[in-house]
């Protein structure tokens, strides 16, 4: 148990003034609070005051009251830190952070609490016996922090080969910065590198328990917007950078455990794809897929993003290592081990809140799991390249490319809207129309563009 009065004294000694609770919104947006360094004892009991509207934020910050549930600026909730992940920011050293959970005013569980949702699913996987891993790649552009280029768009920090060495080069302070406040802050790193997109980089969180890797997703982003600003830059998270270009995922890894064994490493008769267990949760995450990217790829811009051809996952359908697929099987080797099996997501993104994305996730897995879903056979081409009357043999849709569609697909699963439970499917979905009225009558690179800094 963390004693909050002696952590306190500690900061402070250390030159800490302030703590900054975050949690992210229905939008994927990180929102916070932040408190002097001497009232955390109380507010680690207490907590500090969050108006019940900010579930019903838009991605523009309009409030909509078309849910039910919060149809008033009236009502409150407290915002609690959780200090088992408060670390001392190091790249903002008189601050720092904490996870926060947000409860009803009486001390008890508040519906619309996005990590509360995800701490349930967790408990459900427990249950059976079950221990969930999970990482995250994140993928942002960097561009100039000062004065647009002479067309009106950001400047990018670098022009360079995709995957060279000599991209990072223009930005070698920042990047050395980045990893040693990562490493300071908590967050372990598999890999940075420069990515596909023009001045697009990628960095890889090892794996964790759902809620660390969750809590350490938000952690990395407040750490990257640090670093870039102390170096001049800024960095893009959205879905897209510009409506022409590559879009930014945040492939989301998963793996499932049993007794500590991996239940996705390859079956004695086929190492190329998992048992039957394995199978299931796989056959999981493909059965549920469309509602699960309204969770993981909610935005306007994800669906545009989700295009075929860019290694989005535009199609319902797995496949081993292919990276056209929204559900990639990779394969663990003997290289890698056999426990380095899991499943990447690919139809995820910074617009989405990362406890929810990790939630929907594990339940349809789980699901399938306890099932025996059949995830079919594995598909090694690119289908957008297929006719259609070809897709149509073989049994593959698109994924929903509408914000209808994505509703549709949402409210059509009984599974996953029971795992958000009807308030906060009511507050998620009364913001996703929000957007989408916003976004109706605008081009689609004014929508790119009015998204670009919101995460």
């Amino acid at each position: 148990m963390v004693d909050a009065g002696t952590l306190a004294s500690e900061l402070a000694a250390d030159g800490v003034v302030g703590v900054s609770i975050t949690w992210a919104d229905n939008n994927g947006i990180p929102r916070s609070r932040t408190v002097p360094v001497a009232s955390l004892p109380q507010v680690a009991t207490r907590g500090v005051g969050v108006s019940t509207v900010l579930a019903v934020f838009d991605t523009h910050d309009a409030i909509t009251f078309a849910h039910q549930g919060i149809a008033t600026p009236s009502g409150d909730v407290r915002l609690v830190p959780d200090l088992r992940g408060l670390t001392r920011l190091a790249g903002q050293p008189a601050l720092a952070w904490a996870p926060g959970r947000q409860i009803a005013v009486d001390g008890s569980p508040w519906p619309y609490d996005q990590r509360g949702v995800l701490e349930a699913q967790v408990e459900a996987a427990a249950a059976e016996g079950l221990e969930i891993r999970a990482g995250y790649e994140m993928e942002f552009v960097l561009t100039q922090a000062g004065d647009p280029d002479p067309g009106g768009e950001p400047r990018l920090a670098y022009h360079a080969p995709a995957y060279s060495p000599h991209a990072l080069l223009a930005v070698d302070e920042f990047v050395a910065d980045l990893l040693a406040d990562l490493a300071a802050n908590g967050v372990p790193v598999h890999q940075l590198h420069a990515e596909y997109g023009p001045a697009q980089v990628e960095l890889s969180i090892v794996a964790a328990d759902p809620v660390t890797a969750a809590d350490r997703q938000l952690l990395a982003r407040q750490t990257i917007h640090a670093a870039a600003r102390a170096h001049g830059l800024r960095a893009c998270f959205a879905p897209l950078f510009t409506a022409a270009d590559v879009g930014n995922g945040w492939h989301l890894h998963t793996s499932v455990w049993r007794d500590g064994r991996n239940l996705l490493v390859g079956g004695a008769t086929s190492g190329d794809r998992p048992g039957p267990d394995g199978m299931g949760w796989l056959g999981g995450l493909l059965r549920d897929l469309p509602a699960v990217a309204a969770i993981t790829a909610p935005s306007v811009p994800s669906l545009a993003r989700l295009r075929p051809g860019y290694f989005a996952g535009a199609y319902q359908f797995w496949g081993v290592e292919n990276r056209e697929a929204p559900l990639r099987y990779v394969l663990g080797s003997e290289l890698l081990g056999a426990d380095h099996a899991n499943v990447e997501l690919k139809v995820s993104d910074a617009s989405a809140n990362p406890y929810l994305a990790l939630a929907a996730v594990i339940a349809a897995g789980l699901a399938g799991l306890r099932e025996r879903a059949d995830p079919g056979e594995p598909v090694q081409a690119d289908p957008g390249r297929w006719s259609e009357q070809e897709r149509e043999a073989r049994g593959l849709h698109r994924l929903p490319t509408t914000p209808a569609e994505q509703e549709e697909a949402l409210t059509g699963s009984k599974r996953l809207a029971a795992v958000l439970g009807e308030p906060l499917l009511g507050a998620f979905l009364a913001v996703r129309r929000s957007d989408a009225a916003w976004a109706a009558d605008r081009s689609l690179d004014d929508v790119v563009a009015a998204h670009r800094w919101r995460y």
